[in-house]
């Protein structure tokens, strides 16, 4: 019975911070691994302009994650196609694993909106909640069961690593090795 986290994201850029986190919270629950899964076309985000093509920021996580025992990437938003629900992805996820158990990943400031998430109800029945605090928005919680697990915040985010990309500040030590290889030969995040 495999016990299986799922951490869904842009990942636009994927960061040191999402790999601290898949890391801390895959040794902290006993997990056999973690699926850090690439969202095709997030709903919440399409009002962003220029999100990066799915299948460059599926190519980042998979750099990153090279060699990291226990944390992989997947593209089963991207190959599903269309918006990206996280209740669909567990569906898919139950479906490859029914007698597994599923631990959903989320931070603060995300699970502390979870009610307005597409079929939310069900998503708490389908999956562990897992919290992790995130720097400007400690202790926001889901309104069902959950789990919260400690780990260390880095007050880092995608946003901010394309903010200093645009501003032409280097992203050593704030996006892995490889994933910051990927973008420099793809010509991303400027």
């Amino acid at each position: 019975m495999s016990r299986i986290g799922i951490f869904g994201g842009t990942f636009d850029p994927v960061h040191v911070g999402h790999l601290v986190v898949a890391a801390w919270v895959r040794a902290a629950l006993e997990l056999d691994r973690v699926e850090l899964v690439v969202a095709n076309e997030p709903w919440q985000k399409l009002d962003r302009p220029q999100l990066s093509p799915a299948q460059d920021r599926l190519a980042m996580v998979e750099a990153a994650v090279e060699g990291i025992e226990g944390i992989a990437a997947s593209s089963v938003e991207i190959d599903r196609g269309g918006l990206t629900y996280t209740v669909d992805t567990l569906e898919a996820f139950r479906v490859d694993n029914p007698n597994g158990s599923l631990f959903l990943i989320l931070g603060s400031d995300a699970a502390g909106g979870l009610n307005t998430w597409h079929r939310h109800e069900e998503i708490a029945e389908m999956a562990e909640l897992v919290v992790v605090d995130r720097p400007g928005a400690i202790g926001q919680r889901p309104s069902v069961a959950h789990r919260v697990v400690d780990c260390p915040m880095l007050d880092l985010s995608s946003t901010l690593v394309r903010e200093w990309a645009d501003a032409s500040r280097p992203l050593d030590g704030l996006v892995p090795p490889a994933a910051l290889a990927y973008c420099s030969d793809k010509g991303l995040y400027g």
